[in-house]
């Protein structure tokens, strides 16, 4: 039996996952209730950001010229998946706003994202194994990183 396609949504507390060319591979850091100070001096080195999000250098520029879309959606229809903020609809739904944003480094800044950028994430493989919560997207499009898999997986 085919699955219906479903709506995707996420809520604007983790909406800073997504602030990125939809193909740009990218792993997100943040601290947790159960995050060590031991990690977080490890990964966060004195940072006051609340978020770590890690490009690699030959996705810098685009990031910096991309545009993403925003839509905004009424709550009603949507089931919450307990998973950083991602929620779905199984019904078509109407947005009701759409806003276009540029300078996407920027908008990760208002956010309390501190973005680095890196010449590979494959050093980042160790972060699963943290305190933090790591979130990977689009990493089979990432340097070396191996064969395709479900984006949110721990890495191989």
């Amino acid at each position: 039996m085919a699955e219906r396609p479903l709506v995707w949504a996420i809520d604007e507390a983790h909406e800073h996952l997504y602030l990125f060319p939809r193909e740009c591979p990218r792993i997100l850091l943040w601290r947790t209730a159960h995050t060590t100070p031991s990690d977080a001096n490890a990964w966060f080195k004195g940072s006051d950001a609340a978020v770590l999000a890690y490009v690699e250098d030959a996705w810098f520029e685009r990031l910096g010229a991309a545009t993403v879309h925003r839509y905004e959606f009424e709550a009603d229809g949507f089931e919450d998946l307990n998973d950083v903020g991602m929620w779905v609809s199984r019904t078509a739904v109407r947005p009701t706003g759409l806003a276009p944003m540029s300078d996407l480094p920027g908008k990760l800044r208002e956010r309390g994202v501190e973005l680095r950028v890196v010449e590979s994430l494959l050093p980042l493989r160790g972060s699963w194994e943290t305190t933090l919560h790591a979130s990977g997207i689009r990493l089979r499009n990432a340097r070396g990183w191996g064969e395709p898999g479900w984006p949110h997986s721990r890495p191989r």
